[in-house]
C-alpha cells in the first residue's frame, strides 16, 4: 500500500477516465494518479505511434489517414483501446487521459469494459473557469527533449526558456496560443457536454475542482478514487 499525504493508495481494479478542458490538468493529474497505483496511463495518441510503429493490422489501416490529417475512424481506435487494455499490465487497472472523446466511443467502451470484467468506470471532471483555463494555456510551455511541462505563470522553470531536468529548450504549443484557445474551448463543450451526462445519468461521474494548486487537486482525486474503488 502506498500512501501519499494522508491518503493510503491501495489497488485500483478499475478503468478511470479524466475528462476536463484543454488546461484542465487531467494529464498531470492522469500521471499522478497512475504513478501512485502503479498502472498504466492511457492515451490513444500513444497507442496509435504504438501499432503505426510495430506494423500491426490496426497501424496500418490508421498510418494513411494519420499521414492525410484526418481522424482515426471508432472502429479503429476502439480496437486499438480494446487490445491495449487486454495486456496484462492492465489487470490492476488503468487510468485513461483524453478518451472517450465522443458519446459512441463511450458506448463502446462501456461494452468493451464489462466484456473484460472490470465493470463500470470512475470518471473524474475537471472543473475550471474558463478565464483561469486561458491563463494556464498561454503559459504553458513544454521540454522538446523530455516533454516536461512549465507554466511560465504558475511554474516557471528556474532558467527562463529551459527544463530544470535536461537543459531542453521549452516551446509554446501552437494551439496553446490566445487566438486558437477559445476555438478550442467552446469546440470541447460542445463535444463533451453529452459525456457528462452520459457518465452522470449512469452515477459513474465526480466533478472535480481543478483550479486549485495541483497537490490540493490529487488529494481530491484519491478521496474519490478510494470511496469508489
Amino acid at each position: 500500500m502506498a500512501k501519499t499525504g494522508s491518503i493510503p493508495v491501495t489497488g485500483l481494479k478499475r478503468a478511470v477516465i479524466f475528462l476536463g478542458p484543454p488546461g484542465a490538468g487531467k494529464g498531470t493529474q492522469a500521471q499522478e494518479v497512475a504513478r501512485l497505483y502503479d498502472v498504466p496511463h492511457l492515451s490513444t495518441g500513444d497507442m496509435f505511434r504504438d501499432h503505426v510503429g510495430r506494423g500491426t493490422p490496426l497501424g496500418l489501416k490508421a498510418k494513411p489517414i494519420m499521414e492525410r490529417g484526418e481522424l482515426v475512424p471508432d472502429e479503429i481506435v476502439l480496437g486499438m483501446v480494446e487490445e491495449r487494455i487486454s495486456r496484462p499490465d492492465c489487470k490492476d487497472g488503468f487510468v485513461f487521459d483524453g478518451f472517450p472523446r465522443t458519446l459512441p466511443q463511450a458506448e463502446k467502451l462501456d461494452q468493451i469494459l464489462g466484456g473484460l470484467d472490470f465493470g463500470r468506470p470512475v470518471v473524474l471532471h475537471f472543473v475550471v473557469d474558463s478565464d483561469q483555463l486561458v491563463r494556464r494555456l498561454t503559459g504553458r510551455r513544454t521540454c522538446k527533449v523530455g516533454g516536461e511541462i512549465y507554466n511560465v505563470y504558475v511554474r516557471p522553470p528556474k532558467v527562463p526558456g529551459r527544463c530544470d531536468n535536461d537543459g531542453g529548450e521549452l516551446m509554446q504549443r501552437p494551439d496553446d496560443r490566445e487566438e486558437v484557445i477559445h476555438e478550442r474551448l467552446v469546440a470541447y463543450e460542445r463535444q463533451t457536454k453529452p459525456l457528462v451526462d452520459y457518465y452522470h445519468r449512469q452515477a459513474v461521474l465526480q466533478d472535480v475542482d481543478g483550479s486549485a494548486d495541483p497537490e490540493a487537486v490529487t488529494q481530491s482525486v484519491l478521496r474519490i478514487l478510494t470511496r469508489a474503488v
